[in-house]
This record gives C-alpha cells, structure tokens and sequence, in this order.
C-alpha cells in the first residue's frame, strides 16, 4: 500500500505524496571546494557562556568579480588558558570561479585574532567596495576594504573603538535615508569571567547559564555621518534598553512608508518591534503589533530571526527561532500593523517543539516563485543529553512552501548528508556558482563548516538583481525589488544582517518557474526614487544602476 503522510500548511492542510520530489538537491561540497573551517570555542572546562553562541558567516564579493566569497568568523583561547595554541580570526575564502575556494585570510589583512560571534557586510563609505563589521566578546571591528584585496582596521578612527561588550548579531541599514550606511548592533548580556556565575544542570556539574542569569544590555544605534566616522545616537533615537538581551535583527519595512524598521529578536525577554518615526527617531510597538510574546503571553528565547514577503502579499512575515520545547515563531503581518503566529495551528510548531534554532532565512530553495524556510537546530551543551532525552546534535529543517504558504519539511530528501544532526548556528545562503539557484553555508559550534551546491532538477528558472545605489547608498541595502510575471508576483528586498550572527548575499534573487518572462520588475530606492522595467529574460542576473539603467550580467 502507498504510504502517504498528512500536514497541516501554514494556512491549511496539504497532502504530500512518499513520491513527491522537491525539485533540486543539496550536494555536499565542502571539501571538494577547499573549505576547510573548524570552529573553536577556547571551551576548557569552565563552561562560560560565550563559548555556546558562535559562530557566524557571510557571503561577501570582497573584490568585486561577480562571484560570492566566503567569510567565516572563529573564537579563540581564554586568556591564561591556551588550548593547543589555537590562533582564532576570521577567515576569508576567495571563490576561484570553479567551483573551489582559496583561504586569502592572510593576504586580505584578517588574520586579527578575536573572540568573533558575527558579521555584517555592507558598503558603508560608498567606495564601491564591501566592508566588514564583525561582533565580538571585547572590542568589535570595523574593517574597510581598500580594494586591492586588503583590508584595513578602521574602529578607533571611525569612532567605533573604546567599547567592550558581548555582542553578537549586526546589520548596516541607512535609517535616515541620507545615502550613508547605518550600524545597527545587538548586544547580549552584561558577562564577563570575573562575574561568571556556577549553574548546573544536574546540581553537580557546572552547565552553562541561561541568560536569565545575567543583566541585559542596550543595543547599540550608530549613525553614519557620511566622513568615515559615526556617532552613537542609541539614546537620542529613542532605542537604549538596559532590559534586553538580543541575539537576532532584521529589517522591514513595518508600515509601508519606505522608512526602515528594526526588528529586534530577544532571549527570556520580550521582542522588540521598532518603527522608524522618519525623523531620527524610533518607536517601540512590538506588543502592539503582537509580536512581542508568544501566543501565550510568554517571553521565548529568540535567537535567529529573518523577514520576507513570504506569501507573496506584500506584506512581511517574521520568523523566530526559539528554545526547544517553545518552538518556532512564524507572524504573517497584516494590512492592520499586527502580527499573527501561525506556527502553533500548523505542522511548523509540532516539527519545532522539539528543536532548539539559530540560524534561519526565507529563500526560494526550487526556484518555484515561493519562499521557503531553512532553520539550523543544535543545542548549547551536551550535558542535555545526559540529563534528558533532548539530543544536543539535532537535524536541520528546510520546510518548503507548496503555495498558499503550505509548508512541509523535505530536509531529508536533499541528500549531500544535510539532514545529518549538526550542532548549527550560523547559516547564510548565496549563489557561488552564478547558474541562477541558491546555495547555503552552515556554521556548527566547536565544528566544522558545511557548504551544500544546489542542483536543480525540475529546471525552474530564476532571474537574479544587483543593486547600485548612487543617491541611495552603494549597496542598495534596503531597496525593495518587485516582480510581475503572468498573474503572478513576489517582492524581495535588499538587506544586511538576518538569520543568527550571518549575513546572505546582496543579491536578490526570484524564481519564476517555467516562466521566461518577467513582464516587470519594479524597484524601489531608499531614496525614494522609484524605477521600472520591462520584458526581462528569465534565467539571467541583472545590475541595476539608480537613475542608470538596467543592464544584463554581473
């Protein structure tokens, strides 16, 4: 008898077939391609609670030849407590354009041993050539890329310097829509080994600690002022918070006026939904729009977060990573300003309970016109296993939307090992091979890295943008790109930060299916500025230039 298997979609319920295919597979690459990363926590034996949280990645075209390079953030050793001699700094893959990759940490001037967690890349001197923001356990780093293949430290001149913390996720985003780049950073708790507290699991052994342990600590808001400096306006923007403990951060587009909105995931305290008041300052209306707790009045452990039009509406959907045992949040917005989650009444909640996430990020996995979801899972020590029946190793989620945001996961069906139990956290996606599909990195705590190709097999197609922004800033970040093909339609936008300590690739990119046409592609600036285009060839990547033109190629 043909087993068949029943799960309720997001809004409704769908019959997937044991036949069905998911239309594209994940190929394990990651030692063909010359990636070799392992990450190092400098765990020794006191459990200090940094050593759960990293590590994170990015896909960056730090020299600007129209491939996606990689960069992955390591921790380091304890001082006082060498670990084999372990010397962490970032480090940076060069794509070779074939499929294998080039470690250029050296060269490129990264080799600057941190305790890293996360990274944001963004062009914030409007050079035309990509920067790097990284978070640390102490001193976070701006590095500018001078491009000519180096980079150079930059955070005591840019004023960023002088400040220790504990921060983890970033994002540039131009919040006053002046043409610069913005910086945005999340700070997690007040820590450090001197105020080191002993929690145990099993009242024996030391475990280690949920943040309720600890005081919280204000994000921080930095404005560009457009000279290669910036200013800390946390306070004057209406956003200091000594209460919050955040580890995720996303931008959106809230209420539809073209004015970027910070979402703000938070760990035991409450989301922060910020709405930019388009006169340098923000409001806080997360408990407003809903968003604020769980369905049940509970502050969860928010960890990864990510924003997207998911069910081609118009609108944004945020999801949220969470605890195990608090499952996945997933709020569908609507045309009022509030949120809805629509994990609990659907197969994402029953699929999640159990999984504790990090990294996670809308994507159209088989280029079929609809976002799906991959959300990495792992947990923060391996005492749990010991102690309860949780696995600390747990395997990853892609769920895929049949449309009508009808989700089911098919993680298992994607070969390349992808299913296999990971202890996940960062997690990114970027087309490295430019065939049009999109390809996804994962970062594992105290393990390796994962680079998984994607091969499609229904031969959907996609049309890719990059964005130059000339009044806007250069990246485009934050413009909002628009699609119309036959009755159909999806909307994408440009952005820095996402997932958990990660950063995707600037480029946006739609499936459209079969369709070899796109019969409009509308693109708004943050400037203001709006521009269309017509008659697109499907299967092609365009760069659009502001107040320029369209133009095929990278």
């Amino acid at each position: 008898m043909e087993r068949r298997k029943f799960l309720s979609g997001c809004f409704g319920a769908t019959l997937l077939g044991a036949e069905a295919a998911p239309g594209f597979r994940f190929t394990d690459i990651t030692q063909s391609s010359g990636i070799h990363f392992n990450h190092h926590s400098g765990a020794f034996g006191k459990k200090y609670l940094p050593e759960t949280l990293g590590p994170g990645c990015a896909f960056i075209d730090y020299d600007n030849d129209g491939f996606q390079d990689i960069l992955f953030i390591d921790g380091m050793d304890w001082p006082g407590h060498p670990h084999g001699g372990r010397h962490g700094s970032l480090r940076l893959y060069r794509n070779n354009r074939n499929g294998t990759f080039t470690d250029v940490t050296r060269q490129a001037g990264l080799d600057v041993e941190l305790y890293g967690l996360g990274i944001a890349v963004g062009d914030y001197n409007n050079d035309g050539f990509t920067d790097i923001y990284v978070t640390t356990v102490g001193q976070n780093r701006l590095f500018r890329n001078t491009g000519k293949g180096r980079f150079v430290d930059v955070t005591r001149q840019s004023g960023l310097g002088g400040r220790r913390s504990f921060s983890t996720s970033s994002l540039w985003f131009d919040y006053d829509r002046d043409g610069y780049l913005d910086l945005f950073v999340c700070n997690y708790v007040r820590w450090s080994p001197e105020v080191d507290i002993f929690c145990s699991a099993d009242g024996k052994q030391k475990s280690y600690c949920t943040p309720e342990a600890y005081h919280g600590t204000t994000c921080w808001l930095f404005r560009n002022r457009g000279d290669g400096t910036f200013e800390d306006v946390t306070a004057s923007a209406g956003l200091f918070d000594s209460s919050s403990k955040s580890l995720g951060v996303a931008v959106l587009d809230y209420d539809n006026d073209n004015w970027l909105d910070l979402f703000v995931a938070n760990d035991t305290q409450p989301n922060k939904l910020y709405r930019n008041q388009r006169n340098g300052t923000f409001q806080e209306v997360a408990l407003r729009a809903g968003i604020a707790f769980s369905a049940d009045g509970k502050a969860r452990a928010g960890m990864g977060v990510d924003v997207a039009d998911f069910d081609n509406s118009g609108r944004s959907s945020v999801v949220i990573t969470n605890f195990d045992r608090e499952m996945l949040a997933l709020y569908r917005g609507s045309k009022n300003g509030e949120f809805k989650d629509l994990a609990p009444g659907s197969n994402l909640g029953p699929a999640t309970l159990h999984s504790l996430g990090f990294g996670c990020f809308f994507f159209d996995a088989d280029l079929d016109g609809n976002l799906d979801l991959l959300v990495v899972n792992g947990h923060i020590d391996d005492v749990v296993q010991r102690v309860t029946d949780t696995p600390y190793a747990q395997r990853p989620h892609l769920f895929l939307n049949g449309g009508s945001g009808k989700l089911h996961d098919v993680a298992d069906r994607l070969g390349g090992g992808f299913a296999n139990p990971k202890i996940g956290r960062g997690a990114a996606y970027g087309d490295i091979d430019n065939d049009g599909d999109l390809d996804v990195l994962i970062t594992t705590n105290r393990g390796p890295a994962y680079l998984y190709r994607n091969d499609q097999l229904s031969g959907n197609r996609s049309v890719r943008f990059r964005l130059v922004g000339t009044k806007s800033n250069r990246s485009g970040i934050g413009a909002l790109v628009r699609i119309f093909y036959g009755d159909l339609k999806g909307s994408r936008r440009v952005k820095s930060g996402s997932s958990y300590l990660s950063q995707s690739e600037l480029p946006v990119t739609f499936g459209v299916g079969r369709h070899k046409v796109v019969d409009r592609a509308v693109i708004e600036w943050p400037s203001g500025r709006v521009e269309e285009f017509k008659n697109l060839v499907a299967g092609r990547a365009y760069i659009a230039t502001e107040g320029k033109g369209i133009r095929e190629g990278w």
